[in-house]
Order: C-alpha cells, then structure tokens, then sequence
C-alpha cells in the first residue's frame, strides 16, 4: 500500500522505496511530491525503527502534525496531534485539506438508512425465509428466528454499522482494530463475492419472467408442446395436480424445461450458458453497473425505488391473497409452531444462516455502508430500526406466500405440503402458479411481481458487491472506483454464466451452502471472538458510547461477549456433528462436486492464517515475540479520522 495514499494529491508514492532510502536528498527525490516540504534533519539510521512526522501549513515548526512509522503499511495518523518522538525526518505538508473529507458521504442520511434497508430486505425475505420456515416446522422456526434476531442479528448488525462509521474503513481495513484478524475481513469478502455471482444469476431469471409477462397470455399458465409432456397441467384451469399420477403444473415444467433446460443430474457436466439468459445476466450487470458507478451518491438514490417498492407489492399481494378462499389455512400453517423441532440443531443452525443471510451481517457490506457517515450518525437507532423492518419483511412475506400457497391447495385439492417448493422453485413456480389462477389483469400482477423480485435483487446486490469494491478501493487507493466497478461486473457477469447453463441450479445451491452460509457463520464467530475478547467489550463500547454521545445498555455487552460467541460455536459444534450435505431434488452431487464445495470454506478460511503472517511482517518490533504481540493490539490508525474527534477520543482513552 501506498505510504501516502492518504495524502490529498494525485501524486503518490511507494513507501518501500522511500523508507529504504538512507540519503535525505534522495529521499527528497524519490518523494518528488510537489506538497511536501522536509524541514533540515539528519539522515536517518538505516536498519532502526523510525518515525516521520507531518504538518499542516501555517502550523509552527515544533508543532508536528502526526506520525507514521517507516514500517507501518499506512499512515498513522492525520493531523495537529503531536505524537512523534525522536523521529529522524519531519515532512511539512502543505494543505489544509482534511483526509476525511476525500470519502464520499451520503448526500442525505436517509440514503444511508434507505440503502441499509434495500440490502437487507432481498430475495431471501421473499423465498429464502418461507421455504426456510417450511422446512424447519413452520411456526416452530419463528421461534428460534426470533431468538437469533434479538440476540445475534441485531447485537452483530449494531456492531459492524459502529465498526464502519468510528473508523471511515470497509470490510477489512476496520481489522486496524485487530491487525491479526484482518484475514476475516478477506475472508467474508470472498464469501460475499460468492453469493453475489449466484444473486445475480437470480436476477437475470425474473429479469427474463419480466419480459414474458407482457405476452398477451402468460406463457407459463397453459402447456406448450415445445417444452411441456403428457403429465403437464395447465395452471390457469382448476385440475387438482392430486387426481392425476406424477403429474406437474404448466409453471414447474415451464421454468425447469423452457427457461433452464435444467439437467436432473450433473454426471456428464453442467452443459452450455443459455443465450437468453446469458443477455438477462448481462442487463442485471449493466443495471448493477449504473447503480454502483458512482458509490453511494448514486446508489443513494436509487434506494428510495429498491427500499419502499417492494412493499407496496408485498402488501397489495397480501390483501388480494386474503380475499382468496384457502389462504387463512395457509397462514395460519406457517404459523402453527411444531415444537419437537425446537430440540433439533439444525434449526437453529438454520435460524442463524437465515439471519445472517437477510440482514447481511458478516458480508462486510454493512462496514461499507456505514463508513460514508458523519462520525456522529445516529446508527443506534437506525440499527433497531432496519432489524425490525427486516423482521416485519420476512413475516410479511411469509404471510403473503403462505396465503397464497393455502389458496393454490384449495383450488387444486391438495394439502400444503405438495404445492411448496424449495429455494428458487418457492417464487419462479408457486407464484407464477398463483399469478395464472388471477382473473384480472394476471399480465399486470406478473409484471409488479417480477418487478418487485429485481428490485429486491438490485438492493441488496448493490450492497453486497459494494462492500467487495469499497475493499479493493480502500486497499488501492489509487484504483477510480468506478473503474474497480466495471472490472467486477465484467468478472462477475463471466462467473455469474456458469448458473445460467442447464446444470446451473446445482452449481447454485453448491455455491449457497458452502460459500454462503457456511462460510459466513464460520467467520463471525472469529469475527465477535476478536473484537470483543482481543481488542475488548469495554474498549469497543468505550469507543461506541463517544461516537454516539449515549451508554450502551447491558443488552449489548452480554450478547457481544458472551451470547453470540457462546451460541454460535455450539450451534455450529452441534450442527457438524449430523451435517447433511446439500441435495436438489433429493439426488445428491457426484463425489467432485462436494470436493469444490468443501473448497470454498478452505479457500475463504486460508486468509486468516495468511493475513496473520502478513500482519506480522508489517509490525513493529525488534524480536518475532514483539511482533506478534502488536498484532493483536489496535493500530493507531483505528481511531476516528477528523481530528476534532480524534483529540476528544484520545484524551478520553488516556484518562
């Protein structure tokens, strides 16, 4: 990293080659800085530790600006603090410019709680969070959802929001706060990146429902020859599925035969990308491309649209799936609790994915968000209130589908348990399959669902690959960021192909399980480990009490010290113990597959022991003992980055 990346200059310059320079007019030279002055020292001592001191302009000569250190991989400090001791070299910088001021902020901070809630409520509140329900004994699962929000995602939410504003960093510079955990910052990069290749595949299928739903007739409401056999059902008739044997509706044959050509199995390969998907996939990527070119002042305003108009569409569908006859049993089916499965582990493992997922919490995408806020934001109460709409979307959208799926049993005769599908099944067949059975305007309903389902992706994508930019951005900052943008969109569009093919669904539930959910849980354990019992509670709610002017309750230090570390290892220790690898449709991966899977946690989790090395080299100390202990002590760098604050922080740190 450049050692004066964050000077306010166009010109930077490598800090390798200054430090190791021993000759003060070379190092002047190498410098070449056209705002850097050197005030007459000695040259420096090669091979001993050293520090460099800065200062504003107009500032006196005795009056040192900051330090940083000639073996520090960033600057240590910004401005008018005097910490330097019997350093070798003072540098004069002239500019009254402050290094906090060149990061973008919100324009209004209601885009920062509008974009928080777009990212949180996606379409995993839509079809992840009912088929999850579904699957862990419906009513039951609340219970421990419930739980885990108050006690786990909403605790982990309020401290990664306070990790990004009190520093100004993304996902993994806020690890200045542990240097040698930083490699959990990479390694939930990498586990975003990996659930965003497969969101947006997601996408690019309602982006192509979306343009089918302007057809005259819905083409998945009556049986096409093209793609459909003898045992399709039309789903705009009233022919119980029930009455005939094996029989499928129009919406499950159109979306596996017509729209994914999806193999039953994977032994000879996953096959080639589908064209129409292929250009699905490449406008959900230009779309992304748009929102996120400029950072939040673009995407800032775009969550006004993602944030509030899926619930216009929710609720609309609600009160129409009330009106239908079936949909008070289906309701109340979600609701019904089944309490043997509360003593099962996987249900709360379940329960935690499920939260993680939804709010986004250990994806670094909320660090992001947060770090583009004034140093004093109110993050307290948008935490609570961006939990509870979380929350409020996921019941919402459980009532809403439910309802539905209650209206779809009676119309056809069945019970519940034969019209759900799991994962991407529940909202690309079901409710297709409702939107056919409507007698007015299906076309209009179809199109506000599909539209709704994009708007939910883009929301939440946007934030997810955000946080990957901002860490690639903050590491490089001499990378534009919407150049950084363009790459990852074009890398991800070319990954995000491989979803598309007739085996893509497989590669995508390989992808959830073990990059996604595995991956995540995994590192937010280490995650509150080293924050709360390395750097401290009382240090992290010293810092977070000056930030936002309040005292933090007992509530959240209990849950950061002792809940979340506590429960989430034995969720995990539990789950391992009778884990069951993912299948679809009941038939499980051939042996390789599992192999890569395995791969992406191995991958994810190596950068913990490779950042610790790396932290290592780039410490202080005269002996391997010393270096390793100021690793797992806070970098000067983690400290509030305008210095009004920065002085009040260290008074009340010292003191």
């Amino acid at each position: 990293m450049s050692l004066w990346s964050s000077i306010p200059s166009k010109e930077l310059v490598d800090s390798k080659n200054a430090k190791e320079n021993h000759s003060i007019s070379n190092f002047h030279q190498q410098l070449n800085h056209p705002r850097v002055g050197l005030l007459k020292r000695q040259i420096s001592k090669p091979g001993v530790h050293q520090e460099f001191g800065y200062r504003n302009e107009g500032a006196s000569s005795g009056s040192l600006a900051s330090t940083f250190s000639s073996d520090d991989e960033d600057v240590l400090g910004r401005s008018n603090v005097a910490l330097i001791g019997d350093s070798d070299i003072t540098i004069d910088i002239s500019s009254k410019k402050d290094e906090s001021s060149d990061r973008s902020q919100w324009s209004n901070p209601v885009e920062f709680l509008l974009s928080c809630v777009s990212m949180s409520v996606g379409l995993g509140n839509v079809w992840r969070f009912p088929t999850t329900a579904y699957e862990n004994g419906g009513g039951a699962f609340l219970i421990p959802y419930l739980i885990v929000l108050t006690f786990i995602g909403r605790p982990l939410y309020f401290m990664e929001l306070a990790l990004g504003q009190f520093s100004s960093y993304g996902g993994v510079k806020t690890w200045k706060i542990v240097p040698a955990f930083k490699g959990v910052g990479y390694g939930q990069a990498f586990g975003t990146w990996s659930i965003v290749t497969y969101y947006v595949s997601l996408m690019a299928i309602t982006t192509f429902y979306f343009v089918q739903s302007f057809s005259i007739v819905l083409p998945w409401t009556v049986c096409d020859p093209t793609w459909s056999n003898d045992l399709c059902v039309d789903s705009s008739g009233n022919t119980s599925l029930s009455k005939i044997p094996n029989a499928q509706s129009s919406s499950e044959q159109y979306f596996y035969n017509f729209v994914l050509n999806h193999y039953d199995n994977i032994d000879d390969g996953i096959g080639l990308p589908d064209w129409r998907l292929a250009l699905c996939l490449l406008f959900s990527w230009v779309i992304l491309f748009l929102t996120m070119a400029k950072g939040v002042q673009s995407s800032g305003k775009v969550a006004y649209f993602t944030a509030l108009f899926p619930y216009v569409v929710l609720i609309t569908l609600l009160v129409r799936g009330l009106t239908l006859p079936g949909s008070i049993t289906g309701i109340m089916y979600f609701i019904t609790p089944k309490w043997g499965k509360l003593l099962e582990p996987k249900v709360w493992y379940n329960a935690v994915v499920q939260s993680f997922f939804s709010m986004g919490v250990g994806q670094g995408a909320l660090q992001m968000f947060s770090s583009f806020n004034d140093f004093k934001h109110n993050i307290y109460r948008d935490a609570w209130i961006i939990s509870l709409a979380d929350t409020f979307t996921s019941l919402l959208a459980g009532c809403t589908i439910f309802g539905i799926l209650g209206y779809l049993a009676h119309e056809l005769n069945t019970d519940i348990e034969s019209v759900v599908r799991s994962g991407s099944g529940l909202a690309f067949i079901s409710y297709p399959d409702i939107i056919a059975k409507f007698d007015f305007a299906p076309q209009a309903f179809a199109v506000l669902f599909f539209l709704m389902l994009f708007t939910l992706g883009v929301g939440s994508a946007a934030g997810m690959a955000g946080g990957v930019i901002t860490v690639i951005c903050d590491q490089f900052p001499k990378f534009k960021k919407v150049y950084v943008t363009l790459v990852i969109c074009i890398i991800g569009y070319l990954i995000g192909l491989v979803y598309i093919t007739p085996g893509g669904q497989w590669i995508l539930e390989l992808v959830d399980y073990f990059g996604g959910g595995f991956v995540i849980f995994i590192l937010v354990i280490i995650e509150t480990i080293a924050i709360n019992w390395i750097y401290g509670m009382r240090n992290l709610v010293r810092d977070i009490d000056f930030m936002l002017d309040q005292n933090l309750g007992i509530y959240w230090k209990f849950c950061w010290a002792f809940f979340i570390p506590v429960s989430l290892s034995s969720i995990l220790i539990y789950s391992m113990v009778d884990l069951s690898l993912p299948t679809v449709g009941g038939v499980a991966f051939p042996y390789i597959a599992y192999v890569c899977g395995w791969m992406l946690p191995a991958i994810a989790l190596s950068f913990i022991p490779i950042g610790f090395i790396h932290a290592v080299y780039c410490s202080r100390g005269s002996t391997l003992i010393e270096r390793v202990r100021s690793t797992f002590r806070a970098k000067p760098t983690w400290r509030p980055k305008k210095e009004k604050y920065y002085k009040e922080w260290l008074f009340i740190k010292n003191n």
